[in-house]
């Protein structure tokens, strides 16, 4: 299956269950460590596009200390998308992305809703 790539962090176990999925669905995924290699601005918003958010708050992890000590509770959308470049451990994960759909696999086991 081409086209598919796995926004993941190996240190969370959401995101190491899901890229086991992939690979247990013979799915040859680009992996893509989004702490190592931020994403830009532009591929957020292609991002929120494809998991089809109107607001990125979706995508951000709320719980996260940077949430809270950024004070985003009332940032807007804008805000939310600089947040994230700044600080992508702010990032939802593991996002899978398939051709122009995405999906936040929360729990995992939704990843397969794009195979």
């Amino acid at each position: 299956m081409a086209d598919v790539t796995i926004w993941h962090n190996p240190r969370c176990s959401k995101s190491r269950q899901a890229k086991a999925i992939l690979e247990d669905e013979g799915v040859d995924a680009e992996v893509r460590e989004y702490l190592k290699v931020p994403p830009t601005r532009a591929e957020l918003e292609t991002l929120t596009e494809a998991l089809d958010l109107d607001d990125p708050r979706a995508m951000v992890r709320t719980g996260e200390a940077a949430y809270a000590e950024l004070d985003l509770a009332e940032a807007d959308r804008d805000e939310l998308i600089e947040a994230i470049v700044a600080h992508p451990i702010l990032l939802e994960r593991p996002i899978v992305v398939r051709g122009i759909r995405a999906v936040i696999g929360r729990p995992p086991e939704l990843i397969r809703t794009l195979l």
